[in-house]
């Protein structure tokens, strides 16, 4: 994540735009999230705490979008949960009550030897509610400052994304020798919670109308 030098001041046309909503399966799905985000970080330790929610007001107020002390639903909205081994999430409490079938999702996460895992959950108008993260720290992540870390995953969390979005290229770069978000992702976040765009898409054409905000910006 974020090894690449240089941001770059690309900016990404309709195709571009289109590629990161457009899953694998070949559906088109997009969504921001609807209400004011409240993240709560487990497993790690006060400093790294700090980092982990900076990262996350940093990118929740370049998209011009809220957060707040509370959710009125579950309390928090956006959980983040670091860990070492996927059999921890076994013994969270309730948390098979928020993740459907966490048992199977687990042990298909561990034999594919994942480090990483997020789960959405949405509202009446297809927009975010809830976001449960989960990091695995194996010797991969070991090695990534967790500046990186963090901002990598507020990044993720900020809209959905699709399945194949980042797997050619981190959302990241890097200027000075510090991880920054990649200009031309920048400008895609920005352009998603400009108020005239909806907060739910299923067509393609939400690319085009997306693409034409980037380019007025």
């Amino acid at each position: 994540m974020g090894k690449r030098e240089g941001a770059g001041m690309a900016q990404f046309g309709i195709k571009e735009v289109e590629t990161l909503f457009t899953r694998a399966d070949g559906s088109y799905a997009f969504a921001r999230w609807g209400r004011p985000i409240v993240p709560i970080v487990f497993g790690v330790e006060a400093a790294t705490l700090s980092i982990v929610k900076g990262a996350v007001e940093a990118v929740v107020a370049m998209a011009g979008h809220k957060m707040s002390d509370h959710d009125a639903d579950i309390g928090a909205n956006l959980m983040i949960f670091f860990f070492r081994d996927w059999q921890e999430l076994l013994e969270v409490p309730n948390l098979d009550h928020l993740i459907d079938g966490l048992s199977d999702v687990v042990a298909k996460l561990d034999d594919a030897g994942a480090n990483q895992y997020r789960v959405f959950r949405f509202d009446e108008a297809g927009a975010i509610k809830a976001c449960f993260a989960f990091i695995r720290m194996d010797a991969a992540l070991d090695e990534v400052p967790a500046e990186t870390i963090a901002l990598n995953q507020a990044v993720l969390m900020i809209c959905l994304w699709s399945d194949t979005a980042f797997k050619g290229a981190s959302p990241l770069g890097m200027a000075n020798g510090l991880a920054v978000i990649r200009p031309e992702i920048g400008d895609v976040i920005r352009a998603v919670y400009d108020p005239v765009m909806p907060v739910a898409a299923q067509d393609p054409s939400h690319a085009l109308r997306l693409a034409a905000r980037i380019g007025a910006v």
